[in-house]
C-alpha cells in the first residue's frame, strides 16, 4: 500500500462513488478499481461495500480512511516544513481559486504576491468553490479564494467582497435592464452542476419562493454555458465578471437580478487545523489589492467587505 493508493482510497470514500472519484482524480475507473482491490488484497479485508448507489466504507474502511487522512496531513506538513528549511525566511503557500476568478484576478494576484512578498513561493490551484472547500478540509491547499465558505469552527475566513449575479442572455431590446428573479425563472437555463455556489444560491432562493429553476443544460464549464447562451439555446445565471468581455463586445447581455438580488460573499479562507503562516497578513493584503480592478469592473454590482470574520 503506497501514498497514491491512500489518496485514491480517501477520494473514493469521500465521493461515495467510483465513477465520480475517477473523474475527480482524472484516472480511468477500471484503474482506480484495481488500486482499491490491491489495497484490500494486501490487507486481507474488505474496505468498501459496493451497491447500486455507489460505495460505503466498512468498519475497517472507516478506520483506514481516518488513518489515511492523518498520514497524508502529516506528510504534507513535513513537506512544507522541509521546504521552509531551504531558506529561513521562505514560505510556500498553496492558494486555491475558482476558474472564473482565475481569469480576471489570478494573474494579478500572482504578480502582486511576487512583488510584495518575494519570500513567498505561491502555488495556485484552480477548482470550483465547493471543490476548494473540500480540498482545504483535506489539507491539499493552504488558502482558498472562493465563494460562500461555510461558517464552521475549523475555518478562518476573511470576507473580501459581495457581488450580485446577473441573468445572461443573447443581446436584445432590454439590454442591461434589471429583471425580477421570478421573471428570470421563466427562462430556460444553462447552469453549473449541483453543489456549485451559483446553482445553490439560485436554487435556494427559488425554493424559498415556492418555485424551482428551469435547468435545461447542466454544464460545469463557464465557456460552454456562454456558448449555449450566445447560440440562443438558453439563458444563464452567472457572476458579471465572467461575461464582462462578451458584454463589452456586444455578443451577450447581462441583466442585474433584483427582488431579490442574488448576492454571494467572496472569502479568503484557511483551516484552523493547520499551523499559522508567517505571511498570512501579507497575502490577504496582496489579494485585496489585486481585486481592486475587479471591484471597478463590477461597479454597482460589487460591495467590498474588508471585515474579518471567524
Amino acid at each position: 500500500m503506497n501514498l497514491r493508493q491512500l489518496r485514491y482510497f480517501v477520494r473514493v470514500v469521500e465521493a461515495g462513488n467510483m465513477t465520480r472519484a475517477a473523474e475527480q482524480l482524472h484516472v480511468a475507473q477500471t484503474a482506480l478499481g484495481m488500486q482499491i482491490r490491491q489495497i484490500e488484497e494486501d490487507l486481507g479485508v474488505a474496505l468498501l461495500v459496493r451497491h447500486s448507489r455507489g460505495v460505503e466504507p466498512t468498519k475497517a474502511g472507516s478506520l483506514l480512511h481516518a488513518r489515511a487522512l492523518s498520514i497524508l496531513k502529516t506528510i504534507e506538513e513535513t513537506r512544507r516544513e522541509i521546504q521552509a528549511c531551504e531558506r529561513e525566511e521562505s514560505e510556500a503557500i498553496r492558494l486555491g481559486i475558482t476558474p472564473a476568478l482565475m481569469l480576471v484576478a489570478g494573474t494579478e494576484i500572482a504578480l502582486m504576491v511576487r512583488e510584495k512578498l518575494p519570500q513567498v513561493f505561491l502555488s495556485i490551484v484552480e477548482a470550483m468553490s465547493h471543490v476548494l472547500v473540500e480540498a482545504l478540509v483535506r489539507g491539499e491547499v493552504d488558502f482558498i479564494l472562493c465563494y460562500d465558505v461555510p461558517d464552521q469552527p475549523q475555518f478562518s475566513r476573511t470576507a473580501l467582497l459581495q457581488d450580485d449575479l446577473v441573468l445572461v442572455t443573447p443581446p436584445g431590446p432590454r439590454k442591461g435592464e434589471p429583471i425580477a428573479f421570478v421573471d428570470a425563472l421563466d427562462e430556460s437555463l444553462a447552469m453549473p452542476e449541483q453543489g456549485d455556489t451559483v446553482r445553490t444560491l439560485a436554487s435556494r432562493t427559488a425554493r424559498d419562493m415556492g418555485l424551482e429553476l428551469n435547468v435545461t443544460y447542466e454544464v460545469r464549464s463557464v465557456s460552454a454555458m456562454k456558448n449555449l447562451v450566445s447560440r440562443g439555446a438558453a439563458s444563464s445565471i452567472l457572476p458579471y465578471f465572467s461575461v464582462i468581455e462578451e458584454v463589452r463586445a456586444g455578443t451577450l447581455d447581462a441583466r442585474p437580478i433584483i427582488m431579490p438580488a442574488l448576492r454571494r460573499t467572496l472569502f479568503l479562507a484557511s483551516s484552523n487545523q493547520q499551523g499559522p503562516f508567517k505571511n498570512e497578513a501579507g497575502l490577504t493584503g496582496a489579494v485585496r489589492s489585486s481585486l481592486q480592478g475587479l471591484l471597478d469592473a463590477l461597479g454597482p454590482l460589487a460591495h467590498p467587505l474588508w471585515v474579518r470574520t471567524a
